[in-house]
């Protein structure tokens, strides 16, 4: 199968299907019938949905293994910590689901009521919803094609009872594929705040950053900001830093500079990161003096100020 050409001329496009771009492009005549730019009923109703959600951010990454998941989680945590402010941490990462160890939820179940699914809930304040809770076993593979991961994310968006919500994150898979199409769309009606992207300093993660750059251009998504995982590590006897990822381009200032988009900040390297999530508890209790819970909380402060404008327009 032909893959989509780079110069599609969009769905909604007079050109639709009939373009000399759309030659051999597996959804020619879809677009030519005027079937693809038919609206989901599903949008309006996620609309409906969401007006109970007063924040929604959309987290990525153009490359895997950034630690987006932890970010997400982290981010999550970080917000929660006021108790009067409700969190919700949706994973949208329907192959690799891994905010329910992070979180410590391994083994939780969803439940039914008469308003729809319920979030699990790890406090009062922060609950999460992941397709992990849906499976007999964490190790069992999830192998769907698009449209199945389509509709688990459009019933997520529609079906889950989140209530009065302050902020929902949405983690999502490394990417631009169907899982953020699904994402933007369904939200595109609710208004999405924007998206908070994770890097590493390295050039093998920045040329797929950048290409996540570019999808939110294309698909009109507001960047929040950037943020550079894993940025350089700091001894914590001598106290002598290193990098462990090299910026061999200058790393995400560059890049941030160069594409002007906002740099959040950057998170170093701390080992009690990684035991923290695989033991399903919050870093920040975990190591509150470390520098990697000081740049976190830099960070999410940083988010909160750069989405401010957009809410003041929005309101």
């Amino acid at each position: 199968m032909e893959e989509v050409p780079h110069d599609c001329p969009g769905v909604s496009s007079a050109q639709a299907g009939r373009g000399a771009s759309c030659q051999g492009c597996p959804n020619q005549g879809l677009c030519a019938s005027g079937a693809a730019a038919a609206p989901d009923p599903a949008i309006e109703e996620i609309k409906e949905k969401m007006k109970t959600v007063k924040h929604k951010i959309l987290v990525l990454s153009g490359k895997g293994g950034v630690g987006k998941s932890t970010f997400s989680a982290h981010l999550a945590h970080g917000l929660a910590e006021d108790e009067n402010t409700q969190v919700a941490l949706l994973d949208i990462d329907i192959c690799g689901p891994s905010i329910p160890k992070i979180m410590g939820l391994e083994g939780e179940q969803v439940h039914q009521s008469g308003s729809g699914w319920s979030p699990v809930f790890l406090e009062d304040n922060l609950g999460v919803m992941s397709v992990g809770f849906l499976l007999s076993s964490p190790d069992d593979a999830v192998i769907w094609r698009g449209p199945k991961k389509n509709g688990m994310i459009k019933q997520f968006l529609r079906d889950v009872d989140w209530g009065e919500v302050d902020y929902l994150i949405v983690d999502t898979p490394p990417g631009t594929s169907d899982e953020h199409l699904s994402a933007v769309q369904y939200l595109a009606a609710a208004h999405i705040d924007g998206a908070v992207i994770i890097t590493t300093p390295q050039e093998v993660s920045l040329q797929d950053v950048r290409k996540e750059i570019n999808f939110c251009h294309k698909v009109k998504l507001p960047i929040i900001g950037v943020v550079e995982n894993m940025s350089g590590f700091t001894c914590p006897k001598c106290q002598k830093e290193s990098q462990i990822f090299l910026p061999t381009t200058g790393g995400a200032e560059v890049m941030c500079r160069d594409l002007k988009v906002p740099l959040l900040g950057k998170v170093p390297l701390d080992p009690r990161i990684g035991k923290s999530c695989d033991k399903g508890e919050s870093f920040f209790a975990e190591a509150p003096d470390s520098p990697a819970t000081l740049a976190y909380r830099s960070i999410i402060q940083n988010a909160e100020l750069s989405w401010q404008p957009y809410l003041a327009f929005k309101n």
